[in-house]
């Protein structure tokens, strides 16, 4: 019986390629029934210094690279990285109506279509006063930067030392191209969660599957209480801030404060950023309740401060409880850190990202010292 097509030999002429025949007549001989290509040769030697190199040269190369590429797309890792938080947060809904009788996708599809319902009556509501009241703060910015034309008034001896035409001009533009970044963040962070959402299990059966089996249990529970963690602070800090927008609504409509719905859904974004976000909103809405009078603009600022008050010792505690566990020091390094790095967003994931490193400091950092 000839030879068969895997193992057909090239003939290779003796004389200048004397070497390669020999090698060919060898690599005839190391074929087996078992083995048609031969048993495997002897491991490369890590510790040569041929290997070593390369290997630290292409770890250096492959770690410039990611590094090059998180800074490119840092933007839509963060709107990730969101979209992914919230899907940990509302995962327990999806178990929960998994547990009585419904089927997981129709469970995740459930939850979708609660989330979409919730954005879309959000809109339906408030879209079209809020667009006419957006409209209507970028024209009277606008008339003021007019005014700074007036060489002969307060404003415009101001505008002639400060520029406020320009800075006012730059608040109009730059708010427009803010509304639009928004309205497309919202969106995709909307879209990523149901994703995320639908695929959760897979995620994190891939994200476990990165762990040595040998500490594969443990990583489980640890980062089954990360995710609880994470989940409970933002669902938790999105319920009060619906509520703090809510109150602020009605406070200002109350002392009659032009664009009051524009204003509250400001506070409430806001209100999400904790330590600076209070402020920046508290600041906001004095400067608008101030065109008013000064009454009216102590009087939204007393409400608002006490709230504030109601809000940090009572709503926060019940809402969130202590899940989070995390020192006020951290949280205020974290949050100036978290929106130095990526923004209003940094500092919105900077608290959940903090009580993950401790809990991952307090569960696995600190036994391994104490061991060493």
């Amino acid at each position: 019986m000839g030879e068969s097509a895997g193992s057909h030999r090239v003939p290779v002429p003796r004389g200048e390629n004397g070497a390669v025949a020999r090698a060919e007549e060898e690599a005839h001989a190391l074929r087996a029934p078992g083995l048609p290509l031969g048993p495997p040769g002897r491991p490369i030697n890590r510790r040569s210094a041929f290997f070593v190199g390369f290997t630290a040269a292409a770890g250096v190369l492959v770690a410039v690279f990611a590094a090059y590429l998180v800074v490119r797309a840092a933007d839509v890792l963060v709107l990730m990285l969101i979209a992914f938080s919230f899907a940990v947060g509302l995962h327990p809904a999806v178990t929960w109506l998994a547990g009585r009788g419904l089927p997981r996708p129709l469970a995740t599809a459930a939850v979708a279509l609660g989330i979409v319902v919730s954005l879309a009556g959000f809109l339906a509501a408030t879209l079209f006063p809020l667009i006419d009241q957006a409209d209507r703060l970028a024209g009277q910015l606008g008339r003021l930067a007019n005014a700074t034309r007036d060489q002969d008034s307060l404003l415009g001896r101001l505008n002639a030392q400060f520029h406020l035409d320009q800075h006012l001009r730059g608040i109009v533009s730059g708010g427009a191209v803010t509304a639009v970044e928004a309205v497309t963040g919202v969106f995709l962070v909307l879209v990523l969660t149901i994703y995320f959402l639908a695929d959760f299990h897979r995620i994190r059966a891939v994200l476990y599957r990165l762990v040595p089996a040998a500490r594969r249990p443990r990583a489980i529970l640890i980062g089954d209480q990360i995710y609880a963690r994470v989940g409970a602070y933002l669902l938790g800090n999105l319920l009060v801030s619906l509520v703090t927008g809510v109150v602020s609504f009605a406070c200002l409509a109350l002392f009659r404060v032009p664009y009051a719905l524009l204003l509250s859904i400001v506070v409430a974004v806001l209100d999400l950023v904790p330590v600076a976000g209070t402020l920046v909103a508290a600041v906001a809405v004095a400067a608008v309740a101030l065109t008013v009078s000064v009454p009216t603009c102590l009087g939204v600022f007393a409400v608002l401060a006490v709230y504030k008050v109601i809000e940090d010792y009572l709503l926060l505690p019940k809402v969130i409880g202590r899940v989070v566990a995390v020192p006020a020091v951290v949280t205020v390094v974290a949050v100036l850190v978290g929106s130095v790095l990526a923004g209003v967003a940094g500092a919105l994931l900077a608290i959940p990202v903090a009580a993950a490193a401790l809990l991952i400091l307090r569960e696995v950092s600190i036994p391994w010292l104490d061991r060493s």
